[in-house]
């Protein structure tokens, strides 16, 4: 089988020549990549020919709309391709394309020797059996296929042990989010996040029950409890606010960059919160009978807890978090197994939310 046509990649991007292998293992096709870099590398390809490329032939040769087209131009301009327009003779379009200069041309590209061990590949079965998030998503499908190509690699002996490791690892969406039609949505915030571009967003607010429009900056990407969250800094009031991604309703990516935030950790911020709701903190001691106890001693609920032992087998959780609606339902779904001893304000709001049920009931 012939090798592959040659890639021309910016100069200084790899040191040297590599190459491409025609096949890997028995019968493989030429080596495939992922839906987004193998999109870069063509992006990169076209721009580099001599007359570059218009916004119309990229669309055909990307196989994208013209807003996924300027979106790569960006992406390729924050990697630092040197990337220019010029206005062609025969055309009313601009032509896009790299400085001759600039391109170094590559026979092909290779890849190195994949040996992975089996501890290896039950790990990538394990973790790819617990992101039900993106269940039906076009980032779940690649993963598939990614898993699948891997396969392919592997010893003939792994395929028996394969299958059962794929029935060790089943994946629950019981209480998983949707994200099936927010492919688009996730992959323009993506791309704004990677280029660090300020967004247009229009965003279903539950709280103030209405659509509402703003521009924000995408920050960091997050999941919980089968959800996707997108950490955002308002661009009018300087916040950071945690946004819902199936309530994105559409992403529209400006001109103008933004800079990370000083001092942001989102991992910290997550961290000190209960759940999701960023709010004040929150100074607790929470009553915990024996009953419900030693389910509690297993998992660590709080970063910034401490907990005493009563002779009876009860616990008190002295905690400090935020999110005072996350605590009060959290305390509220152990029932008659709990009791909030500090502060006085808690008590009284569960107290309040108690009686509010008896009357339904």
């Amino acid at each position: 089988m012939a090798s592959p046509p040659s890639l021309s990649f910016a100069r200084g991007m790899y040191n040297g020549c590599v190459t491409i292998p025609a096949t890997l293992g028995k019968g493989m096709s030429p080596v495939t990549r992922g839906k987004q870099i193998g999109r870069i590398f063509r992006a990169i390809e076209l721009f580099s020919k001599p007359a570059g490329a218009t916004i119309a032939e990229s669309m055909e040769e990307l196989e994208c709309d013209r807003r996924s087209v300027y979106r790569m131009l960006d992406t390729l301009q924050e990697m630092g391709f040197p990337l220019y327009d010029e206005a062609s003779p025969l055309s009313r379009e601009k032509r896009w394309k790299l400085p001759e200069e600039y391109v170094l041309k590559l026979p092909n590209l290779s890849l190195p020797k994949l040996d992975l061990t089996w501890p290896e590949v039950f790990a990538l079965h394990l973790m790819r059996g617990q992101d039900e998030v993106f269940g039906g998503t076009d980032i779940s499908e690649a993963a598939d296929r990614a898993l699948a190509k891997l396969g392919l690699l592997l010893p003939d002996t792994f395929s028996e042990k394969l299958s059962r490791v794929k029935a060790l690892c089943i994946p629950v969406d019981k209480f998983s989010k949707d994200y099936s039609d927010k492919t688009e949505i996730i992959d323009a915030l993506s791309d704004a996040a990677i280029t660090q571009k300020i967004c247009r967003l229009k965003y279903d607010s539950f709280s103030r029950e209405k659509q509402v429009e703003f521009s924000a900056a995408p920050l960091t990407f997050f999941e919980n409890r089968g959800g996707l969250y997108l950490f955002v800094e308002s661009t009018k009031y300087g916040m950071i606010r945690v946004l819902a991604v199936e309530r994105i309703l559409s992403v529209e990516t400006t001109g103008d960059r933004f800079e990370m935030p000083d001092g942001f950790e989102p991992g910290e911020i997550l961290d000190s919160a209960f759940n999701i709701t960023l709010g004040e903190p929150v100074q607790a001691k929470i009553w915990v009978s024996e009953a419900q106890a030693k389910y509690i001693l297993l998992r660590k609920y709080f970063k910034n807890q401490n907990i005493s032992r009563n002779p009876d087998g009860s616990i008190v959780l002295d905690i400090n978090t935020s999110g005072w609606f996350d605590l009060k339902h959290w305390v509220l779904s152990l029932g008659a197994e709990a009791k909030v001893l500090e502060p006085e304000e808690l008590r009284q709001d569960l107290a309040e939310e108690v009686r509010k049920m008896a009357e339904k009931t």
